[in-house]
């Protein structure tokens, strides 16, 4: 896993067909996907319940790219060495999922996985000002987390912009989580963003049978953010 600006696109099977996931991996990746987002919930965090640690270790041999798993439960520190035996290449834990972010952040990295801080609609930059340098990615939340198919938050823009200064020439990913899609995708992009998760908008009309749908769709959304950024003419 390589440090990079360009765009990443990471499409979240929580919006794939859950009793295919395997084959749904392998066609998203087919089809352009340069991360896969695993959005874990808890019913607890947040109102919805989705994977555990048996389900990314099991469909971690079907990814390929980067496992990016999203945990959206709390506490979380007492779930992160399972997640990260299951596979995961990015673990990233919110702001408030436990009492010391710092900690948390450390335990990840010292599991191997890169370590990420998300930040909710309603959370400042100041919480997390003290552990950038712990810090792999910040995961900016453009819909209050828990549900896929949410709008775009558009006031979120521009604390991503103020992120984007605050992490400077720091090694670290800014991903955008929530309602992404060919007309937001610019919009984050341009403020700084190089990785930016799409449920719905990713998989929309397509299919393990007719995956050209996925591709059509990433394609959309990545040239749309490129260009805004002007890695593409």
């Amino acid at each position: 896993m390589t440090f990079t600006r360009q765009i990443k696109i990471a499409p979240s099977i929580l919006a794939a067909d859950f009793a295919n996931f395997g084959a749904e991996i392998r066609a998203i990746e087919a089809q352009g996907a340069d991360w896969v987002h695993v959005d874990v919930m808890d019913n607890h965090f947040v109102p919805n319940l989705t994977f555990g640690p048996a389900m990314c270790a099991a469909i971690r041999p079907h990814i390929k790219t980067v496992m990016d798993v999203h945990l959206m439960i709390s506490p979380v520190d007492a779930s992160l060495e399972a997640f990260a035996k299951a596979g995961a290449d990015v673990l990233t834990a919110h702001a408030e999922a436990g009492p010391h972010l710092h900690r948390t952040l450390q335990t990840i990295r010292a599991l191997g996985a890169k370590a990420g801080v998300a930040l909710n609609p309603g959370t400042p930059l100041s919480a997390i000002a003290h552990v950038m340098d712990l810090v792999d990615l910040v995961c900016v939340m453009t819909v209050n987390p828990g549900f896929g198919g949410q709008s775009f938050i558009h006031s979120q823009v521009e604390k991503l912009r103020d992120l984007r200064a605050m992490i400077g020439d720091r090694p670290v990913h800014i991903e955008i989580d929530g309602g992404v899609d060919p007309s937001t995708a610019p919009l984050v992009a341009a403020a700084g963003a190089d990785v930016l998760v799409a449920g719905s908008a990713a998989f929309r009309g397509g299919s393990v049978e007719n995956p050209a749908p996925y591709g059509t769709n990433i394609a959309a959304i990545r040239a749309a953010a490129e260009q805004a950024t002007g890695q593409v003419a």
